[in-house]
């Protein structure tokens, strides 16, 4: 999320695409009325009409799973109405008119020159580089055209003498390769004229045509929002699972980035691609790294092949240009951290201790979807279920629930006993055929733990502790401390295999031996390790991250969130910590609340905020002003997200604005993504239609279609498509919500929510019970016949549409029913392995 909940009041228009706060984030909403009070157009694309839509000016409806088709078609309009018509008296004159010519040329890659090979056929759907043996890209051809090199100057008075430090790892420092540019935007190899061929194809007719709008409603929609491309005018995307959840996920959010920059749009107030996190503390979450690839930090993980070694890891991640050229000092702080004296430059930091992630082409996969088809294999014997409840959330949720009841043991830290505590006792298993060993650990709730939380706009806080655990339920860390306790017990006591990672781990975070959050703090901030020790309650705490090291002169776990708990007069008061602030005066007049909390990183409240600026540092919306240069200096009323001084000296505008690529300038094509350098629209795993755009139905990348368990249903057997979402009254797969009877009373069941044309064809009447199957499962829910579905006209075809509520389950809580996802299918995204939840083929009947 690259801005804030509060900035919202700030823009000129709202887009509402994959997300639906008024039910689903209602808090959110607050600041949304706040700009809609104060004139801003407010636009919902949506396959249904929800509540947010009921708010909204302008409503616009969508078949689930076509959002590129929708966004390739919103850069063809601005291509053709935007920017093309004026360019050539752009470049004559300098005069913008109602398109910030500036921001496109000077802060994006538009004018980079791409390899000569790069291409993409429409009869495939196949971008240059494309593998058939292996189903693989190789995204050379992706890269620019070079004009020169740079190779970094590491002397004594150099900007990359650090590297030179004793303690420093031996790597060889990239060069940067400065790309070929053509700021008139003419020549055929460039990004901008790539962009503009290649979505040539998706006019409105042929959006409208694949995703079910209407043509006169879709230019509305792109009217409106394209308005924001004046400068000074401002447009926020909001997204949530809609968006993310399917097996083109992350080309989804690529698609609003690459909307967001032809608009001039991103590190704006008011502006933004704004992802709407929810109650699991989901940034929080990934954040800290809970993924198989990544690292904590969005540091990427040892694997067998470019990060097999420090030195690879160096190499291969360290940016030639950029604020990422500091991704040593990153690596080795978390190392210290990791392993502290036991990690020496002798032996890489205990580098060669962490596991390694298969990454050979062919190699098994080991993410989420996988892990059940491991188990079924009798691969994975013992697993740990840890703030989820895959029985329940997980696609094709039975395919679960069978693969679990071939594990030896089974351990389930949980507030109530969930579905996966109790897989055997679902409907569909025998327990008597069951060996697996279940241990349930009852874990604290929110409000029985102190800690850090974390929300959307990636604003930290500490919670306190307002009451103790119920009767033998823990904290998390308590837990992990009792486990990891134990198992060095074992090591020391009976030996193991690789005892190295585990007995040189550094396990000190106590106070008054007691495991406690605050040394974590401590950890996750970062600190100089001359002079603390942990276990004499003594710490160096760092300001910033722009303190940490590469020579092991520092320690930091995460160094986003460097700076949150940095005050080393009180290291065990959260109150006196910049995470503990609840200054609720804003100076900004924006809504930054700068003394509130802290904001990764760096306390910053709005992402690639020089972007906010023209070229010369003057504001494009001067009664917005988060920066401007006077001349002389920067006045910073946001910490600024840019090299704003070096050495003690203030360093005069420029247009490197995105410092977090080595670039400097963003990506409207990207060679960092697995699957298509640029967003291209294809078909759901399952779908009526054939891919009218290209050649290729599904994402030609798309993971995990190869099980058998994932069950592809055809239009013959299945002719419905269906979306899951959630209501305001229930919480993820229920088991808090459904613990309470005032929840379960305003929502007592799960439901099928279909139009009233759809309920006419088959009969059902609202409140009728209703069987939704697939070849992967069979569910009875409630009937919710309302106006708020309307059948697609798609290819010159009806198309009906039905949305299920995902809450429910078996367990013995006050609120039970089958499990609605036992019908989505086991695929995923290439990029990130997010199951495909939002669009998938079923059939109904009334039960």
């Amino acid at each position: 999320m690259t801005s804030h909940w509060c900035d919202f009041q700030n823009t000129d228009v709202i887009l509402h695409c994959g997300s639906n706060s008024v039910e689903n984030h209602p808090v959110s909403s607050l600041w949304l009325g706040k700009a809609h009070d104060r004139g801003a157009k407010w636009i919902v694309v949506d396959p249904r009409y929800t509540r947010t839509a009921e708010q909204a000016d302008i409503y616009c409806p969508i078949r689930s799973g076509t959002d590129i088709a929708f966004y390739g078609g919103m850069y063809h309009w601005i291509i053709e109405n935007l920017i093309d018509p004026n360019l050539e008296k752009y470049l004559a004159t300098g005069e913008m008119g109602d398109y910030n010519y500036e921001y496109l040329l000077n802060y994006t890659n538009a004018s980079y020159l791409l390899d000569p090979e790069f291409d993409f056929d429409p009869e495939t759907g196949l971008y240059s580089g494309w593998d058939e043996k292996t189903k693989t890209y190789s995204n050379h051809s992706w890269h620019y055209q070079t004009e020169k090199e740079e190779n970094w100057d590491t002397s004594a008075s150099g900007d990359y003498a650090w590297v030179k430090k004793d303690g420093v790892p031996e790597f060889t420092t990239p060069t940067l390769t400065l790309p070929k540019r053509d700021m008139t935007l003419r020549d055929p190899m460039c990004v901008y004229q790539q962009v503009k061929k290649h979505y040539e194809r998706y006019t409105l007719d042929a959006v409208c045509d694949i995703c079910g709008m209407d043509k006169e409603t879709l230019e509305l929609v792109y009217s409106t929002y394209g308005s924001t491309a004046k400068p000074g005018r401002a447009g926020m995307v909001l997204y949530a699972l809609g968006q993310t959840q399917h097996s083109y996920g992350a080309q989804n959010t690529r698609a609003m980035c690459v909307m967001q920059l032809l608009l001039g749009n991103i590190g704006i107030p008011g502006g933004g691609v704004n992802a709407l996190r929810g109650e699991p503390n989901v940034q929080g979450a990934t954040d800290m790294g809970m993924m198989v690839n990544e690292h904590p930090a969005y540091l990427k993980w040892a694997n067998t092949t470019d990060r097999s070694s420090l030195r690879k890891w160096l190499e291969s991640q360290t940016y030639s240009a950029g604020y990422y050229t500091n991704k040593p000092k990153f690596i080795v702080s978390s190392l210290k951290e990791w392993f502290g004296e036991a990690a020496t430059v002798e032996n890489d930091y205990g580098y060669d201790w962490w596991p390694k992630v298969p990454s050979e082409k062919g190699d098994q996969d080991y993410t989420h979807i996988s892990t059940f088809e491991l188990m079924k294999q009798g691969v994975i014997k013992g697993y740990f279920n840890w703030g989820m409840n895959p029985c329940h959330s997980a696609p094709n949720a039975g395919n679960v629930r069978r693969s679990m009841a071939n594990l030896d043991w089974l351990v389930v830290a949980d507030q109530v006993e969930t579905e996966s505590a109790a897989f055997w006792k679902a409907p569909d298993m025998n327990p008597a055929e069951i060996q697996t060993t279940v241990y349930f650990l009852p874990c604290a709730l929110i409000y029985e733990k102190p800690g850090t939380i974390l929300n959307s706009g990636r604003w930290l806080q500490w919670r306190y502790q307002a009451v103790e655990p119920w009767d033998q339920a823990k904290p998390d860390l308590e837990m992990c401390d009792l486990l990891w306790t134990e198992i060095c017990r074992l090591y020391k006591e009976e030996g193991g295999a690789n005892p190295a990672p585990i007995l040189n781990t550094k396990w000190d975070y106590y106070v008054n031996g007691k495991i406690d959050f605050r040394p974590v703090s401590w950890a996750l901030n970062g600190y100089r390790t001359a002079n603390s020790d942990f276990k004499a309650g003594k710490v160096d705490l760092l300001k910033g991250y722009s303190e940490l090291g590469a020579d092991g002169s520092t320690s930091c776990a995460m160094w986003i969130y460097s700076g949150f708990y940095n005050n080393n007069d009180a290291p065990l008061d959260p109150a006196q910590q910049p995470i503990g602030r609840r200054d609720n005066n804003d100076k900004s007049g924006l809504g930054l609340n700068s003394n509130w909390a802290f904001s990764w990183p760096s306390n910053r409240r709005i992402l690639y905020n020089r972007n906010s600026c023209d070229t010369k540092g003057k504001p494009w919306n001067p009664d917005k002003k988060l920066m401007e240069w006077d001349g002389s200096k920067w006045d910073l009323v946001d910490q600024g997200d840019f090299v704003s001084a070096k050495n003690g000296q203030q360093v005069p505008p420029n247009n490197n604005t995105f410092f977090m690529l080595w670039e400097q300038n963003a990506r409207l094509e990207s060679y960092g993504m697995e699957d298509g350098p640029m967003p291209e629209h294809y078909e759901p795993f399952e779908s009526p239609f054939d891919n009218a755009l290209n050649g290729s139905q599904n994402n030609p990348m798309i993971k995990f279609t190869e099980y058998e368990s994932t069950a592809h249903g055809g239009t013959d057997e299945y002719p419905i498509i269906a979306t899951t979402y959630s209501v305001t009254e229930h919480w993820q797969t229920g088991g808090q919500s459904r613990s309470c009877p005032a929840l379960v009373e305003a929502m007592p069941s799960q439901f099928c929510e279909m139009s009233e044309e759809f309920a006419a064809e088959k009969g059902i009447k609202p409140g009728d019970k209703v069987r939704v199957w697939n070849k992967r499962g069979s569910v009875v829910v409630d009937a919710y016949v309302t106006k708020r579905l309307k059948p697609f006209t798609i290819h010159g075809k009806t198309q009906h549409q039905v949305g299920l509520t995902h809450h429910f389950g078996w367990t013995h809580l006050y609120g039970t029913g089958d499990t609605v996802n036992d019908l989505t299918p086991n695929v995923g995204d290439p990029n990130t392995m997010v199951p495909e939840y939002k669009a998938f083929l079923v059939n109904i009947e009334k039960a």
